[in-house]
C-alpha cells in the first residue's frame, strides 16, 4: 500500500488524516499510533502486515524525530496503509513520500486576516452564526493556535443564535494582546486613551517595559526614516518603502501609516519625548507611568 504523508499544521493535518482515512474505509481511532521512541523498525514491523479482514494500517508521528533510511524503506514497502504525520519534512524525505505514495499538505493561516478567514469558513461549515468581527476577535486572541480556536467554537456551538464579538468575548474571557505599532498609531493619531490601553495589554501579557521602550525606539527610528522618505519622494507604496528602508513589508506598511500623519518638526519633538522617557525610567520612575506619559506626549 502507498504511504499517506500529512504535512503542514499539526492540527489541520490531524483533521485531514481522519477525513482521508475515513474515505478509504478506515477509522483513525482503530489504527495503532506510534510516536517518540516507539518509532523504530522493531516496534513497527509486527504491525505492518494485513489483518484477516483485509487492509490494516498504522499512524506514525515523526514529530521531533529523524527517521533513518531503514525505517523509511520499511514503511514505504509495507502492504498496509501507513499514514505519516510529518509537519515540515526535508526535501529528500518529501521526495520519497511523493514517490512512494501521496502527500497531503495542510498549510496553516498565519496572518490575522487569514486566520479570520479560516474561522469564518469553519463556522459556516459548523452552521454557527458567527459575526465576522467575532471571528476577528478569535484571530486576535489566539493567533495561529487553530486548535485553541476550534475548542472555543465547539463551546460556542452549544449557545446557538447570533454570536457577536461581545457575546463571544464574554465566553472566551480573553483580552486581545497589545500591539506596539497600534499603540504608536493611536498615539500619533491623537487617541491617547486607545494607546494607553494597548500599552496596558502589552504589559499585562508580560512584556518587559524596558524592552517595550526599546521596541518604541526602533519603531520610531523607522517612522522617522519613513517621514524622510515621504518628504523626498512623495507617495510611495508599501513595497517600495520596504525596499528603501531595508525591512519587511509588514513593518514598512505600519510605519507608513504613522509617518503620513507626521512631519519633521513633530518627529523631532517626539524623539525628544522618547529620550525623556528613557532617562526617567533609568532614574527610577515607575516604568508604566513613564510610558503612559510618553504616549500622551506623542498624541499632542
Amino acid at each position: 500500500m502507498p504511504i499517506l504523508a500529512l504535512t503542514g499544521n499539526r492540527f489541520l493535518a490531524d483533521e485531514t488524516l481522519r477525513d482521508v482515512l475515513s474515505g478509504r474505509g478506515l477509522n483513525a481511532r482503530d489504527l495503532p499510533r506510534f510516536s517518540g521512541e516507539d518509532v523504530n523498525v522493531d516496534t513497527l514491523g509486527p504491525h505492518l502486515a494485513p489483518s484477516l479482514f483485509g487492509d490494516g494500517g498504522v499512524i506514525v508521528d515523526f514529530e521531533g524525530l529523524k527517521p533513518d533510511k531503514a525505517l523509511l524503506e520499511l514503511l514505504a514497502s509495507a502492504p498496509v496503509t501507513v499514514a505519516i504525520l510529518d509537519e515540515a519534512p526535508p526535501a529528500t524525505r518529501l521526495k520519497l513520500y511523493e514517490k512512494s505514495g501521496e502527500v497531503v499538505a495542510s498549510p496553516a493561516p498565519s496572518k490575522p486576516g487569514d486566520v479570520t478567514g479560516w474561522v469564518v469558513t469553519r463556522t459556516k461549515r459548523m452552521g454557527l452564526r458567527l459575526e465576522r468581527d467575532a471571528a476577528g476577535y478569535l484571530a486576535e486572541v489566539f493567533g495561529a493556535d487553530l486548535a485553541g480556536i476550534a475548542g472555543e467554537l465547539n463551546k460556542l456551538e452549544l449557545l446557538g443564535g447570533a454570536l457577536s464579538r461581545e457575546r463571544v468575548q464574554g465566553v472566551v474571557g480573553r483580552e486581545p494582546p497589545g500591539d506596539s505599532f497600534a499603540m504608536l498609531g493611536a498615539a500619533t493619531a491623537g487617541r491617547p486613551g486607545e494607546a494607553v490601553l494597548q500599552l496596558r495589554r502589552l504589559l499585562a501579557s508580560g512584556e518587559d517595559p524596558f524592552r517595550l521602550l526599546g521596541a518604541v525606539v526602533w519603531q520610531y527610528s523607522l517612522i522617522a526614516r519613513t517621514v524622510g522618505l515621504l518628504q523626498e519622494q512623495g507617495r510611495v507604496s508599501d513595497t517600495v518603502a520596504a525596499q528603501r528602508l531595508g525591512v519587511k513589508p509588514f513593518p514598512a506598511k505600519k510605519a507608513l501609516d504613522v509617518a503620513r500623519r507626521l512631519n519633521e518638526a513633530r518627529i523631532r519633538a517626539h524623539l525628544g519625548a522618547i529620550l525623556d522617557a528613557d532617562l526617567a525610567m533609568k532614574r527610577g520612575l515607575d516604568p508604566q507611568v513613564a510610558l503612559e506619559r510618553l504616549l500622551v506626549k506623542l498624541s499632542v
